[in-house]
Formats: C-alpha cells, structure tokens, sequence
C-alpha cells in the first residue's frame, strides 16, 4: 500500500539547533529511495507503507546515534485505494483551483 506522510522529528536535549539533525533524516530517506519534499517544519514523504515506515525508525536511530538522548515525532498519513495520486498531484491539484 502506498502511503504519504508528513514527518517531523524533534531531537530533545540537543540544544537549540536541530538542523544537523534534519539533515542526518534527509539523508535516511535519500538513501531510502524515497520520494521527498522538504519544508519549514518537517518533511513530506511518499512511498510503499514498509519502506516509508523503515525510514521513519532509521531517522529515529540515527538521531539517537548523534546523541540524542530523547526524540519526539509527529507523523501524518495518508492513503488512499481508490486512485494513485502523488504529493505532486495534490499540490498540483490546489495550483489549479488557484489559477482557475
């Protein structure tokens, strides 16, 4: 089953900078073979159920191992049966409806 999310992963006792953090998840779902969409305050991720939740946990544990003592994460999902449709489909969509 396809799946998107909308991942956000605070390391917690690091400090105030997370971004070397976020950077370390990037690289997970790069290596992931995920398709992916950074934004200001978590990432959009979209693949098959198992590899997009395989690449949640490899965040949590590559978090963890830069140091993290603690992690707290908010995740979205989103499937859907009756139709493929991408994260690019959806955004797409709404562009239409604004220049309509």
């Amino acid at each position: 089953m396809k799946a998107i999310v909308d991942l956000c992963v605070v390391p917690i006792g690091v400090g105030v900078s997370v971004s070397k953090y976020v950077a370390a998840c990037q690289r997970v779902l790069e290596t992931a073979g995920l398709d992916y969409s950074l934004h200001a305050y978590g990432t959009n991720i979209e693949g098959d159920w198992d590899a997009v939740f395989a690449a949640v946990k490899a965040c949590h544990e590559t978090v963890h191992a830069l140091g993290a003592p603690r992690i707290t994460t908010t995740l979205k999902v989103g499937t859907r049966i009756d139709r493929d449709q991408s994260m690019s489909d959806k955004i797409e969509s709404v562009r239409e409806k604004l220049d309509g």
